[in-house]
């Protein structure tokens, strides 16, 4: 057992426990997507879904405490292999030389740091309902959460938005660069493949983005209004 987390624990052990966390989060946040682009088919569709999961109390939880669990390791796991680099070398190249590297990798900490406390306030905001209760307590015709209108309404306010664009902003640099080194980490990078890697890696991030990106967009230009307003 010892030796197993000493492997786990050493710079390939760690690497391997970012890609499979990140991994676990890739997978999260396109099907998280996914079902939020229901807003598109009206109340009915989301509303259903939202109670779905919600009956659903065991695996829901479950599935809460591994997401959560995988973040704190991944995060974890970049710090200290960042922070591993720097103690290897610390005194800074003369010409720092970054042909290999992109903006994205070279930020992957903090932007990474900058997610970790957007989904803390996202949890606030449409899981437990603290920061907006006036629209976390609305329920539709069937005494369901309308999540349909507690969505459109908090993205109807600029500033709320404004901070969900940027977080996905972010989230875009994390995935394009994330989501390629998880296939070299596995060792499944090839010369001959890593173009399409890259091409993979690329259409994974632009449908996250984009799909996450259009429901603010929609709210906050009228393309979608609320079935009811705040009480």
């Amino acid at each position: 057992m010892n030796g197993y987390l000493r492997a786990l624990s050493s710079t390939v052990g760690t690497k391997y426990l970012v890609a499979v966390t990140g991994l676990v989060w890739v997978l999260f946040v396109t099907v998280h997507m996914l079902g939020n682009l229901q807003i598109y088919l009206g109340p009915e569709a989301i509303n259903s879904y939202a109670a779905f999961l919600k009956s659903k109390p065991g695996p829901l939880w479950v599935a809460r405490v591994i997401l959560l669990a995988a973040l704190v390791v991944h995060v974890w796991g970049i710090t200290k292999l960042t922070l591993a680099n720097r103690e290897a070398r610390p005194i800074p190249y003369a010409v720092k030389k970054t042909a290999r590297s992109t903006f994205s990798s070279r930020t992957m900490v903090m932007s990474g740091l900058v997610l970790l406390s957007f989904v803390i306030y996202h949890l606030l905001h449409f899981t437990i309902g603290i920061t907006h209760p006036e629209h976390f307590h609305l329920r539709d015709s069937m005494g369901r959460h309308d999540v349909y209108s507690m969505t459109i309404l908090g993205f109807q306010q600029p500033i709320v938005s404004i901070a969900y664009i940027v977080a996905t902003a972010l989230l875009g640099l994390h995935l394009s660069h994330g989501v390629a080194s998880l296939f070299q980490t596995m060792g499944a990078s090839r010369p001959k493949i890593a173009p399409l890697i890259e091409r993979f890696s690329l259409a994974v991030t632009l449908m996250v983005v984009s799909g996450n990106i259009a429901i603010p967009l929609s709210a906050l230009f009228g393309l979608i209004e609320p079935a009811q307003g705040p009480k």
